[in-house]
């Protein structure tokens, strides 16, 4: 079914996982997959902060994933960099004090303004952007969440300010949903000039970007 109306959006998928095993083995596979290459020979590796990269010939891509409870989202997109994340909406006995350390003032006052049910549900909401930008950028929780800051717009959440080493906010598009029962996910991109050189290299058939597939 279709995720995001951009048909130029990274490519989401959402698939079963084992919890507390890594999500690179349930990645590579699915990324090969629709890479048209064997699983063994794609050159996806680490950078020097932990975050995934595609090798020649697949310079152009840019992918993430991130995993919760039994779920794992894997996100693949072209001349854009992305971040991606999921979590599952469970109770949080220490949610105001979390959302006072680690988010924007207007962020918890907006949290705060909120009946629990729904406080719990936006405060994931905010998590999943969060994580899904610094992601995209290379960046871990270390960089600060205050840092970026989300406002909810006609029920979706838009980056209204950040650090001047994220960019400019309004280069930043996100969309939130939920890919199952009792998860959320957020995934945030940007996009950049495409390379003169690409290698020739697309998504092939399932260049159907924005699609979601449940395995």
């Amino acid at each position: 079914m279709t995720l995001i109306a951009d048909n130029l959006a990274p490519r989401v998928w959402v698939v079963p996982h084992l919890p507390r095993t890594r999500g690179e083995p349930t990645a590579r596979p699915l990324l090969s997959q629709v890479l048209q290459c064997e699983a063994s020979a794609l050159p996806l590796h680490r950078d020097p902060s932990g975050r995934p990269r595609l090798g020649a010939p697949y310079t152009q891509f840019d992918t993430g994933w991130s995993h919760s409870g039994e779920a794992l989202v894997l996100a693949l997109g072209e001349s854009v960099e992305l971040g991606v994340d999921i979590e599952r909406v469970r109770p949080r006995p220490r949610l105001r004090e979390l959302a006072q350390r680690f988010f924007h003032a207007d962020e918890t006052a907006w949290l705060q303004a909120q009946p629990e049910p729904a406080m719990v549900e936006s405060f994931v909401r905010l998590w999943c952007a969060k994580e899904a930008v610094l992601k995209a950028h290379g960046q871990g929780l270390s960089f600060g969440l205050h840092k970026l800051v989300f406002a909810e717009q006609d029920r979706k959440l838009r980056l209204q300010a950040c650090d001047a080493a994220l960019g400019e906010a309004a280069q930043w598009q996100l969309h939130e949903w939920t890919p199952l029962p009792g998860y959320r996910a957020a995934l945030a991109w940007r996009r950049y000039p495409l390379p003169e050189a690409s290698g020739g290299h697309g998504l092939g058939g399932a260049r159907s970007h924005g699609d979601v597939v449940h395995g």
